[in-house]
């Protein structure tokens, strides 16, 4: 199944619990494109060179493992679960994006790793372009206000910057970003289901989710 939506609706925490309610393997996307970013700036490839990027992209394997803590990140042989979070790096992620060399490298691991069936795949382009015969779709989102809320949230429990307006204008830029990009832009496929989040705790999220998708495999 695929899981769409911009940067703070809550997708990554969201599709984890749904495919553990549901038995299946959970994929983060996102967390493919921090990685080429994480690696490009390790060595020494810029954010704007597309074609070394899509180069780096090709040559990196991924594997989403189940550890302490739960699903772990791996990146050529490395747990990178952690380093992809720095806000540094979650910035990178939608500037290596921007190339279809970058997505198009990345779109070919990610069928590779969902061949088999029974996954939830989440990022911004799993339903119209990765996964576009996806039995169920979602595209989840919140307003801008909620996202920008949640985003200071984590990083002030990170010990980071909080300020609530700068954050704002991060998640705004962020969207236009990803709504704008030539190759594989953030939109919701026709048939998926928009789901908002405001207001909503996450259990609450996961079951109403779970329930529509046990009822879309029955149909």
């Amino acid at each position: 199944m695929a899981v769409d939506g911009p940067a703070g609706a809550g997708k990554s925490t969201v599709a984890r619990l749904l495919a553990q309610e549901l038995g299946y393997t959970y994929l983060d996307t996102g967390a493919m494109y921090r990685s080429v970013a994480l690696l490009a700036r390790r060595r020494g490839v810029s954010w704007d060179d597309a074609g070394a990027l899509g180069l780096l992209a090709d040559g990196i394997r991924f594997a989403f493992v189940t550890g302490t803590g739960g699903i772990r990140v791996w990146a050529d042989g490395e747990d990178v679960s952690d380093l992809i979070r720095r806000p540094e790096i979650s910035q990178g992620a939608s500037q290596v994006a921007r190339w279809p060399e970058v997505r198009s490298a990345l779109v070919r691991e990610q069928r590779r790793l969902g061949e088999a069936g029974g996954v939830v795949m989440e990022g911004r382009d799993i339903g119209t372009v990765v996964f576009p015969e996806a039995e169920a779709k979602i595209f989840l989102t919140a307003t801008v206000g909620e996202r920008a809320r949640r985003r200071a949230a984590e990083l002030a429990g990170a010990g980071g910057p909080a300020d609530l307006e700068a954050v704002r204008r991060e998640v705004e830029e962020r969207d236009r970003r990803d709504s704008e990009r030539a190759h594989s832009p953030l939109r919701r496929a026709e048939d998926a289901r928009e789901f908002y989040t405001d207001g909503l705790t996450v259990p609450e999220v996961v079951r109403q989710l779970a329930a529509w998708v046990r009822a879309v495999e029955t149909r």
